[in-house]
């Protein structure tokens, strides 16, 4: 879900820059000293799952986990997926320095939209709400990704039309895994450490 490097338009980069900006200062703000290390950790998940790529134009599907990403951290996964995204260009040149700031909204929005939709279905006691809330999570994290590479790519040119249109259509079997998953997960941790699904509050 990385887009490259040299294939956006100025407007477009310095808008996902100043837009990234004001998700990671709010994530920032809402992130104690005590919340860093599970920030941490779930950078590094994001960094491994999204090492898998199949290019798919300028872009590329792979896992993302920014849905279960968002249900854990709330805004925090603004900061958490930038330090992810800015490694990934570092070391294995997936994305790039001048489409971080649109790649990080791409992936961090969809996180915390899916915090603010489903968040409460997984503090619920009833263990298939929960599964719910998770696997709605997922699938709002690809599926919000694969909406805003499109609308980037789009208000870049008209003629990435069509390359929008497969990124979207290629990303449908992602949601519906990335939603298993993250359903697997939410569940999971609700029955070994339920404390954790309150960090991103």
């Amino acid at each position: 879900m990385h887009i490259s490097e040299g294939v956006l338009s100025a407007p477009v980069l310095i808008a996902g820059a100043v837009l990234s900006a004001a998700g990671i200062g709010i994530g920032l703000k809402k992130m104690s000293y005590d919340k860093i290390p599970q920030v941490a950790v779930l950078s590094s998940a994001f960094f491994v799952a999204s090492l898998i790529h199949v290019p798919v134009g300028p872009s590329a599907a792979h896992l993302v986990l920014n849905g279960l990403l968002g249900i854990l951290l709330g805004w925090m996964a603004f900061p958490s997926i930038l330090v992810a995204l800015s490694l990934q260009a570092l070391l294995f040149q997936f994305g790039g320095f001048t489409s971080l700031g649109v790649n990080t909204v791409i992936m961090a929005t969809p996180a915390v939209i899916a915090y603010m939709l489903f968040s409460p279905l997984t503090r619920r006691t009833n263990a298939s709400v929960v599964a719910l809330g998770g696997f709605l999570a997922g699938i709002t994290g690809i599926a919000g990704g694969a909406l805003l590479i499109a609308l980037a790519l789009v208000a870049t040119g008209e003629g990435f039309i069509n390359v929008a249109k497969v990124i979207a259509i290629t990303h449908l079997p992602i949601m519906v895994i990335e939603g298993i998953i993250a359903a697997f997960c939410v569940t999971f941790l609700k029955k070994v450490k339920p404390e954790i699904l309150e960090v991103g509050k």
